[in-house]
């Protein structure tokens, strides 16, 4: 990104509305894709959740943020839980559809609980700054560093489709999304000879979510709590809370957030979404980074994304695997790079202690890869620098 369009991106949200439906919306409510789609694809095909009530659930829970928040907050899976689930399902087939619901509706449960007792903004007042930029630095690497990985399946496509995104970023977004969409999707067509005919037998068909709860057993409990939901707590704390909130508050200084919002919403979305079969959703910096980058501006871009969401788990939602193939991998990572960057960008803003430098580019290199391992290096060698136990 070129400097003058990070300044463009900083002096945006003065101009621009709580919602906007605006070309820029429009492109930048296709920047997440390269973090939705995979997990989308994987838990329909793995794990065997249902399609239309994951969709739906992040369909309502997009537009609810955009129209709450008037930013582009992001709404995305969790990305722990959907690991652990598809690597489970894959192996050992002990994670279930049910024992994603309960890890959803623990999720939900556990946030609501920080939310509403003030505990979240406790703990990040206790954490500190030169944590939360390591952080949020760590997530932009990590974000750069799959998408290097996914442009490689195909070098010589993703190439120069990075470097034209790139060119037509600072002119015109709508038509950077659209350069990346329609060429993944030729891509799509002429690598996958099944493509065309599997796209020509779709039909519109409404299949309504089901009740995930009726055959939950104790197993399903148990892997749902103990193996799902709370380990993801400390990542996050980090990618959903600290990240999207430092984000957020930088780039759109007219619409503060705090992270008790972020930890009350979040508990929200996953409470209720856990109901129709949604699988455990967050907000993430990331996410919010590719918005932004693609140019959205206010509410907008969640909105768009999530009616487009909603419209899909009411009328597509059994042809979800045929539509999801059309975002092949290549184009996916392109998306990511682009994502890593403008969320790197600004966590460039390191202190002037030695010391407390070391703590936010330990962070960083952690949070590449694992952010919960990073969160607890961060704030143990923070309090070890800051009582002077650390010569450098």
């Amino acid at each position: 990104m070129s400097g003058v369009q990070t300044d463009e991106l900083k002096s945006a949200p003065a101009v621009a509305g709580r919602l906007s439906f605006s070309s820029g919306e429009w492109a930048g409510a296709f920047g997440d894709l390269g973090t939705l789609v995979p997990f989308l694809l994987a838990y329909v095909t793995v794990v065997g959740v249902a399609p239309s009530g994951m969709l739906l659930g992040f369909g309502v829970a997009l537009v609810a943020t955009g129209l709450y928040y008037g930013t582009p907050q992001a709404v995305q899976p969790m990305k722990a839980i959907g690991a652990v689930s598809i690597a489970g399902a894959a192996q050992t087939a002990t994670v279930t559809p049910e024992a994603v619901a309960i890890a959803a509706l623990a999720t939900g449960l556990i946030w609501l609980l920080l939310g509403l007792t003030g505990t979240a903004e406790q703990v990040v007042r206790w954490i500190g700054r030169p944590v939360i930029i390591g952080i949020t630095l760590g997530l932009g690497l990590a974000f750069m560093l799959q998408g290097t990985q996914l442009m490689s399946t195909a070098v010589w496509f993703a190439a120069p489709l990075l470097l034209l995104t790139i060119l037509l970023l600072a002119r015109k977004a709508i038509i950077a999304m659209l350069l990346i969409l329609v060429s993944g999707i030729a891509w799509a067509l002429l690598n996958d000879g099944s493509m065309a005919s599997a796209l020509a037998e779709t039909r519109p068909g409404f299949v309504p979510p089901v009740w995930p709860f009726g055959q939950v057993s104790w197993d399903a409990v148990m892997t749902g709590v103990l193996l799902l939901a709370l380990p993801q707590v400390p990542l996050t704390l980090g990618n959903a809370v600290l990240a999207p909130v430092e984000f957020n508050n930088r780039e759109f200084p007219q619409r503060p957030v705090t992270e008790r919002k972020m930890a009350i919403s979040t508990g929200l979305m996953n409470t209720l979404g856990s109901f129709i079969g949604a699988v455990p959703m967050c907000h993430g910096a990331g996410g919010m980074a590719a918005q932004t980058s693609f140019g959205a501006r206010s509410g907008g871009a969640p909105v768009i994304l999530g009616v487009l969401l909603i419209a899909l788990a009411l009328c597509f939602s059994e042809s979800l695997t045929v539509l999801l193939r059309l975002f092949p991998q290549p184009a996916l990572g392109v998306m990511l790079f682009l994502a890593g960057v403008q969320l790197a960008l600004g966590s460039c803003d390191f202190a002037r202690d030695k010391g407390e430098r070391f703590v936010t580019l330990g962070t960083a290199a952690l949070a590449i890869w694992n952010v919960g391992v990073a969160f607890l290096f961060g704030i143990v060698m923070l309090h070890i620098v800051r009582r002077g136990w650390l010569r450098l």
